[in-house]
């Protein structure tokens, strides 16, 4: 729908115009139930407006009044940012979004996840997974937030922002591991996904580590990280330039300087000067909410076990966020995860459009094409 078609709409209440906006909704959206419009009063013109504006009296229309969603989620459509864009855009309820983190095997939980509303516009959700203690992910999941909120009030390329805010928070961990006395700070350490999201429709992520951002759009997977692990050519020169060394552990994986199995991470300040940096990669997607279901971030309880088009499938199964954040980080466990599992499912407006009929899961596939390969 274009903006000026999004303007008159919202301006003309004559029956003749929301007709053609209406069946050109439905015609783009390929619903193929049109109904015909009556004709109305001026009362009810002035009525089926005001249910276009979130401030006033009327109710408002919502996402689900175009027929865009199969599992109906009865969310108010952004009125301003519809007409910044030029389409139709949901509000993003926070009270919807799906989080649950799973101990797993492991005697403590260093799994760390959080989400807010930073701005009017912009949303901030994130995981973090620690290593060597929890105490990293507690400083990011304490302080990310704030540098991140401080720095877009003067900046508004959101990935500038998440770039600076990763670097800023790992010179403020380094100087906090200093003046501990606790000396396990120096060899603890983070993993970091966290995406933005502005006026619904400008999405951000930035990563450190072996967490993960996956969008589904369509029911399939699109990757908006990748891991950062020394097999990576790129990553493994800049360890070895660096002084460091790679070494492989009797599974074949491989590790830096033996002890590390990412390349960038926030902390593991005792290889710093061998090449393990904090400065992430970033991604910028615009959404499609007729096509885009959900963001989810998970960490690699969940990656190791479960690849990408099984956390799409296993996700569309469910009724709505909050009980699929719940089963995707459970049948990690039951599949045979043994770290933490920590799961962020935020819906977007196809959410529970593109359902499989079932959801296999094998066993029998190659250790290749899961875990961190996937």
């Amino acid at each position: 729908m274009s903006t000026a078609t999004l303007v008159t709409f919202i301006r003309h209440g004559g029956s003749q115009v929301r007709r053609g906006v209406l069946l050109s909704s439905c015609v783009l959206q390929g619903n193929p139930r049109i109904t015909p419009v009556k004709q109305c009063s001026t009362t009810n013109r002035r009525s089926f407006s005001s249910r276009f504006d979130p401030d006033g009296s009327g109710r408002p229309a919502t996402w689900d009044s175009f027929g865009i969603w199969d599992n109906r989620i009865d969310e108010p459509i952004q009125l301003p940012t519809s007409i910044k864009y030029g389409k139709l855009i949901p509000q993003i309820n926070l009270s919807r979004v799906g989080c649950s983190t799973q101990l797993g095997k492991r005697k403590e939980n260093e799994d760390r996840f959080n989400f807010a509303r930073l701005t009017e516009d912009v949303l901030y959700f994130a995981v973090y997974d620690g290593h060597g203690g929890a105490a990293a992910a507690d400083f990011c999941d304490r302080f990310m937030e704030k540098y991140i909120k401080d720095f877009l009030t003067h900046e508004k390329d959101m990935e500038k922002v998440l770039t600076r805010a990763f670097l800023e928070i790992d010179k403020a961990f380094s100087r906090h591991a200093h003046l501990s006395v606790d000396a396990s700070l120096m060899n603890c350490g983070t993993t970091a996904t966290v995406a933005l999201l502005r006026d619904g429709i400008e999405l951000v992520v930035a990563s450190v580590g072996d967490s993960r951002a996956l969008l589904c759009r369509k029911g399939k997977p699109v990757k908006l990280t990748i891991d950062h692990t020394p097999d990576r050519k790129e990553e493994k020169q800049r360890i070895r330039e660096s002084g460091g060394f790679i070494a492989w552990n009797s599974l074949g994986q491989p590790h830096v300087n033996g002890r590390l199995a990412m390349t960038r991470s926030i902390g593991d300040l005792d290889l710093k000067s061998k090449g393990v940096i904090a400065d992430p990669e970033t991604k910028r997607v615009k959404l499609h909410h007729a096509n885009d279901g959900f963001l989810v971030l998970t960490t690699d309880g969940i990656n190791f076990i479960v690849n990408s088009q099984e956390i799409c499938d296993i996700i569309n199964q469910c009724h709505d966020p909050i009980e699929a954040a719940q089963v995707l980080a459970e049948q990690a466990i039951q599949f045979g995860a043994e770290d933490n599992s920590t799961a962020i499912v935020v819906p977007f407006g196809a959410w529970g459009k593109h359902k499989n009929s079932e959801v296999s899961f094998s066993f029998s596939r190659g250790f290749a094409s899961s875990g961190r390969w996937a």
